[in-house]
């Protein structure tokens, strides 16, 4: 199947189960001052992610790709730090730089073979759910955790 027929018709059926649960429980709606908020979600994390992470896998193997998602939590860290104001501890840093620092000089070793395609879109692909995960946390705190995700699907 085509990835951005996968990514549409995955959006678009999540996005139906989650109106249908906001209409249920009867949420609100989100304020006018949270839409950018939700699109940014809804781009990294709904349509964002899986897009890119499917295109990618036309270049490269489903081993070699998820390496890349080691990177991920310090991806959200720095989103979370410039959008959402939050402040991790310095040994959350000291790891997660560790572990990214692993996790890219492992990508480099295997360089000969892989696609730099397929790791630039891993790699933009984690970089839109950094964004998305970050954005998503801060807004949490004003509309809750699930009521965010769904609001994002719907945008979708």
């Amino acid at each position: 199947f085509d990835p951005t027929f996968l990514t549409s018709a995955r959006a678009a059926i999540a996005g139906l189960l989650g109106l249908a649960l906001l209409l249920l429980f009867r949420q609100k709606r989100p304020e006018r001052g949270d839409l950018l908020s939700l699109v940014i979600v809804a781009l990294g994390v709904v349509v964002g992610f899986p897009l890119l992470t499917a295109l990618a896998l036309k270049h490269v193997t489903t081993a070699h790709s998820i390496i890349f998602v080691g990177l991920l939590p310090l991806a959200t860290a720095i989103f979370g730090v410039l959008r959402g104001g939050d402040r991790p501890r310095p040994a959350f840093w000291l790891f997660s730089c560790i572990g990214s620092a692993l996790v890219a000089g492992f990508a480099l070793t295997q360089g000969v073979t892989a696609s730099p395609v397929g790791d630039g879109l891993m790699l933009a692909a984690i970089i839109a759910c950094g964004l998305g995960y970050a954005e998503g946390a801060a807004l949490s705190r004003r509309l809750g955790g699930w009521q965010v995700i769904c609001w994002a699907l719907v945008l979708s």
